[in-house]
């Protein structure tokens, strides 16, 4: 029998797929070296971040376009066509999310970066981000992974203690801040590894 009562998931690459290279693909900049570019010096991780932690997606484009004026369509389409990047559910992810859940042995919750209004059509699209006991969305904490006081958030909201839980995410960088919380954690990379991950643990 497992020690952990708790499982908590992030969602963005761990239970949907989302990815910006839907919209910003192979045909969209003349080059390869656009693409990185713009990745790397315009619209980056961190600019993206800053709007999962509650920054107005409005403001971020308009100020992005006045330092990036030569960039301006791309900058638009980052969030005009952010729809197009959500593509669909995991599939292995959702039917380990639908046992865990029918199991009745765990509280579950959902903790992810995710910009507020963004998250909003999210839940609209997929019926099983509902199923969890509970959720802790960055847009609403104007607080983000990996910083401590947003997984505190979620354990304190909950009564969760570190060591009874289970966290799994796809970034690694985020699976180490937990870990530094005393939280187990799984580095996600495949629905396959996420379940032999979870036998070990005897979860599943």
């Amino acid at each position: 029998m497992t020690k952990f009562k708790t499982i908590i998931f992030d969602l963005g690459g761990v239970l949907i797929d989302w990815n910006p290279h839907y919209v910003f693909n192979d045909t969209y900049f003349e080059s390869e070296e656009k693409r990185k570019y713009f990745f790397e010096k315009v619209c980056t991780g961190e600019w993206n971040e800053e709007q999962d932690a509650g920054r107005s997606i409005v403001t971020a484009t308009w100020d992005l376009i006045k330092e990036h004026p030569e960039w301006e369509q791309p900058i638009r389409d980052f969030y005009g066509r952010w729809t197009e990047m959500l593509k669909a559910p995991i599939p292995g992810t959702v039917q380990i999310f639908r046992e865990l859940k029918d199991s009745g042995r765990y509280s579950i919750y959902a903790l992810t970066n995710w910009q507020s209004g963004l998250f909003d059509i999210a839940l609209v699209r997929y019926d099983f981000l509902n199923w969890f006991d509970g959720r802790v969305v960055s847009g609403d904490e104007k607080s983000r992974k990996p910083f401590p006081e947003f997984y505190k958030r979620l354990l304190d909201r909950y009564n969760v203690k570190p060591e009874d839980a289970v966290f799994i995410d796809d970034n690694l960088r985020n699976v180490k801040a937990a870990q530094d919380l005393g939280i187990h954690s799984i580095h996600f990379t495949t629905p396959e590894q996420l379940r032999e991950e979870l036998n070990k643990l005897e979860v599943l």
